[in-house]
């Protein structure tokens, strides 16, 4: 296997010394503005831009010293990439926040006025986009979203820079986090890791879910109540999940909790896949939200300097299990595949 110039620096910028991938994300809009307005107890419509780049910028200006990498958009995150730590590199978002709902099948949809070519002018190590998928819809919506994806591919080799997709698994009509979805999780993952590690994708890391619902892992921490797999029957899930990749992949902390997702992680090092890192947001610093809405910027550097720090040395310190993500190709090192 060999890599570009572009991807192997690209790669090389977002991950650690080892070639792990511990990077942390502030690419929020749409829920961030709700959530601040909520805190706030103002219309969402009042969260103006400039609460919106404070929040990044302390964000990333305290926790990036302690990642390597910081996944910002550039709608209101631009300020806060240049106060990155030198160690991080910088994914920036390609797709609009959401998806469309007005038809069908949470099609997806590009940023208006940026492209490949921008985002990598703007200071972009990586390329990453979000994709709301689900193997059980049906065929049309699908095949929409292959060539979506496949274009964002071309594009991204065209300008020689890595492309990481971030999927999303659902099915209409289910809650996301209900025990009936919980069921159908590791078919949803399992079945889209493996459609999008296809070359012609030119997918270069995915961005994960964990193939279950750590609610309805019995035993688990945060399973409080009914249960849909034991814990080997989760540790299982993961290790047919991680046998499809042909690519490398790293976990996202979907909205989770700093507690849930590190015992995520801890099932993660028991079950022996070979992941590559994380990209985790809000697990690091969700619960400031309510610090800066009631009381302020100084309160929210104050959190993320004690809590938010902790947070992410929590996830750090569960990365031992991680691989290089060159390791993935066989290589002993980053310079091996050029």
């Amino acid at each position: 296997m060999k890599f570009t110039p572009g991807k192997q620096r690209g790669l090389q910028a977002v991950s650690d010394p080892r070639g792990v991938i511990a990077a942390a994300a502030m690419d929020q809009r749409g829920s961030l503005q709700s959530a601040i307005a909520k805190e706030k107890g103002i219309d969402k419509k009042a969260v103006t831009r400039e609460m919106m780049a404070e929040f990044k910028e302390a964000v990333v200006r305290i926790l990036t010293p302690h990642a390597s990498a910081i996944l910002l958009d550039p709608e209101y995150g631009l300020s806060a990439a240049k106060q990155r730590a030198k160690n991080a590199g910088l994914l920036l978002a390609y797709e609009k926040s959401g998806y469309d709902n007005t038809q069908p099948g949470r099609l997806p949809d590009l940023l208006d006025n940026y492209s490949v070519v921008r985002l990598k002018a703007a200071g972009a190590d990586c390329i990453k986009i979000l994709l709301y998928y689900s193997p059980l819809d049906a065929p049309a919506i699908n095949e929409t979203k292959h060539a979506w994806v496949e274009r964002i591919g071309g594009e991204c080799a065209g300008v020689d820079i890595p492309f990481f997709l971030e999927f999303v698994g659902y099915q209409e009509g289910l809650d996301d986090k209900s025990i009936d979805f919980a069921r159908k999780k590791p078919q949803v993952v399992i079945k889209s890791m493996e459609e999008f590690s296809k070359p012609q994708y030119g997918v270069d890391v995915m961005k994960v879910e964990v193939p279950v619902n750590m609610a309805f892992v019995k035993g688990a921490r945060a399973c409080k109540g009914e249960s849909v797999y034991s814990r080997e029957e989760a540790k299982e899930y993961f290790r047919k999940a991680a046998a499809v990749a042909k690519k490398p992949f790293i976990y996202l902390s979907a909205g989770v909790s700093n507690e849930t997702f590190t015992e995520t992680l801890e099932l993660v090092a028991e079950s022996g896949v070979n992941f590559s890192g994380v990209l985790c947001g809000r697990a690091t610093w969700k619960d400031a939200i309510p610090v800066y809405g009631k009381q302020g910027i100084k309160a929210l550097e104050d959190w993320l300097a004690d809590q938010g720090v902790k947070n992410i040395k929590n996830v750090n310190d569960r990365l031992s299990a991680a691989k290089p993500w060159f390791e993935f190709y066989g290589a002993a090192s980053a310079m091996a595949l050029s």
